[in-house]
């Protein structure tokens, strides 16, 4: 039977308008689309309706992938990419922000549908990871995406001084992430584990109004007053 092709389908990294973030094309993708894989359906909905499809959002096929999602809901996926008729049916998967797949659990359903020979196609947009490293003035030449770092703070600090060891001995940018509400306690254990000639980089809220985008050496941070606060970053280090 033939499949439909998988459309990997950006967002915007905030509440702006996705017509002043998203390139045409993707736009116009949207509107051709009827099946989505979102990581939350509320959101998703909000996204889609202020993308183009405002008024058409009931007749959409909206079918979740998260954190939550067994093995055997991911292969449930694949009765997407075909209708009732046999007859191949595009799909578009979104994440809660910027490119699907990366950090994001979307991965799983890209894996599926190159083992199931499906069409993968990524479509271009916003990319926390890559607009920070523009914007650190750190190494863009070699660098490394380190996910998350553990939740707790002994295993975090651990953790850090293993990628502070790894960035210096191969004078690469190491970028990594962390939920919101825990940025001020990430920040807290990178000053007090960080060298002190280590530059750091915070970079929060990108592309939004409030953009922050400061990178210093630690020894400087320690001497500046500043919170991050619940908002979207990206750390990067170069030792």
């Amino acid at each position: 039977m033939a499949k439909g092709n998988l459309y990997l389908i950006p967002t915007p990294l905030g509440d702006g308008n996705p017509s002043d973030i998203l390139p045409q094309p993707v736009l116009d993708r949207i509107l051709h689309i009827s099946r989505y894989v979102v990581e939350e359906s509320r959101t998703a909905r909000r996204f889609l309706s202020a993308a183009g499809l405002k008024g058409h959002i009931q007749e959409l096929e909206l079918r979740e992938l998260n954190e939550h999602s067994c093995e055997s809901d991911v292969e449930s996926l694949l009765e997407l990419f075909a209708d009732e008729g046999g007859n191949p049916t595009d799909v578009g998967l979104l994440s809660e922000a910027g490119l699907p797949a990366v950090a994001d659990p979307g991965a799983q359903l890209v894996a599926l549908c190159h083992r199931e020979g499906i069409r993968v196609i990524p479509m271009v947009g916003p990319s926390s990871l890559m607009l920070a490293l523009m914007g650190s003035g750190l190494n863009g030449q070699s660098f490394a995406f380190c996910g998350y770092l553990p939740a707790k703070s002994e295993e975090r600090r651990k953790a850090i001084r293993e990628i502070e060891a790894r960035s210096a001995r191969l004078g690469q940018t190491e970028i990594f992430i962390e939920t919101p509400y825990r940025n001020d306690s990430m920040m807290a254990d990178l000053l007090s584990t960080l060298k002190p000639s280590t530059k750091l980089c915070i970079a929060a809220d990108i592309t939004n109004e409030d953009e922050t985008i400061l990178t210093m050496a630690v020894k400087s941070w320690n001497r500046k007053t500043f919170t991050i606060g619940k908002r979207p970053c990206v750390f990067l280090i170069l030792a």
